[in-house]
């Protein structure tokens, strides 16, 4: 599980991105660059990272489900996830 202080440094991003997302593109469609370059780094949706939603995990993340591989084998494999089974031919 990823450390506690990671986890709430991409939620407080997250919810930055959220706040200026109007603003930037507003900004970005009149061309002012100066007034964007003020703007707070982390205010850009690019900083973000993907992380798994129970964990905290940032490597091996599935998008279309929001969890690392292991938690979703996990959850697969017990039937918590409709519409997914395990293969086998």
């Amino acid at each position: 599980m990823a450390r506690k202080s990671l986890i709430a440094r991409e939620n407080k991003r997250q919810r930055m991105v959220d706040q200026y997302a109007e603003l930037r593109d507003k900004l970005k469609k009149e061309g002012a660059w100066e007034e964007l370059d003020k703007l707070p780094r982390n205010s850009n949706k690019i900083r973000l990272h993907n992380r798994c939603q129970l964990t905290g995990r940032p490597k091996g993340y599935m998008r279309k489900f929001g969890l690392c591989r292991v938690k979703f084998r996990e959850m697969a494999l017990n039937g918590k996830i409709p519409g997914i089974t395990k293969a086998s031919w």
